[in-house]
């Protein structure tokens, strides 16, 4: 056994042993979910307070506690299996409640930008903000038409983790360039996701295209027939001729 699938492993049990430990408090998943929005609120609040040359410590703060809201995220819909809560407005409240979670963050992230009047930072963090909403929304709209659009690579937890080693590592300035990374991975999963959406739909036009044309087809070959049964009038012949008793 190598030392990755160990540490798979114990991750396993470590964390089914809290799933187990949650199922048997009977918390509502919900309740789980909308935790760790607070605890990503946390975060925030330490990214917007970080000032001056030790930034890097309430970084590092908010870097391990978004590590422990990605509990939560992992846990909510394992506890909701374990103890037979699955619910759709479950799925639908947890959608929701990430949102809240990413833009908070960025959130947080602009007011320290903003305390230190780094402009350009500013408009950065605001661009992976807007980008990181437009990556779930362009997947939901798109899955309300194709059914399904998971491609593209920069889905959340890829940019939980990337937030993660930003802010651990800010010592080293490790936050802008992961800025970076997500603003230009983010903007390519858009477009991907974009272009495929357009493929399928096109595919589905020209589907119902030809099923319509079919179907045209069918009603023309069906009003022939029902022509062709109905009696003909006798050709070459007048109007019929009264006789006259004169």
């Amino acid at each position: 056994m190598t030392w990755t699938s160990a540490f798979g492993k114990a991750s396993s049990v470590l964390l089914y042993a809290i799933v187990r430990g949650l199922a048997l408090t009977k918390i509502s998943p919900n309740v789980l979910t909308f935790m760790g929005l607070v605890i990503n609120t946390v975060a925030a609040l330490l990214f917007g307070y970080a000032s001056g040359d030790d930034h890097w410590k309430m970084f590092l703060y908010a870097g391990l506690v978004i590590f422990g809201a990605g509990i939560f995220d992992m846990v909510d819909g394992r506890v909701a299996r374990a103890t037979n809560q699955v619910t759709v407005f479950g799925a639908f409240f947890d959608s929701v409640i990430d949102r809240y979670s990413d833009v908070a963050l960025f959130f947080g992230l602009l007011v320290f930008y903003a305390r230190g009047n780094h402009f350009f930072y500013l408009v950065l963090v605001a661009f992976v903000m807007v980008s990181s909403v437009m990556v779930s929304y362009t997947r939901a709209r798109a899955e309300s038409l194709i059914g399904s659009c998971k491609v593209g690579f920069m889905e959340r937890p890829e940019r939980v983790v990337l937030v993660i080693i930003g802010a651990l590592f800010a010592r080293w300035g490790a936050m802008a360039p992961v800025l970076w990374v997500l603003a230009v991975l983010s903007t390519i999963t858009i477009i991907h996701r974009i272009a495929y959406t357009y493929q399928q739909t096109r595919i589905i036009d020209l589907k119902a295209a030809e099923e319509a044309a079919a179907a045209a087809h069918q009603q023309e070959v069906a009003a022939s027939k029902a022509d062709g049964n109905k009696p003909q009038s006798a050709k070459g012949k007048g109007p019929q001729q009264i006789p006259s008793f004169n």
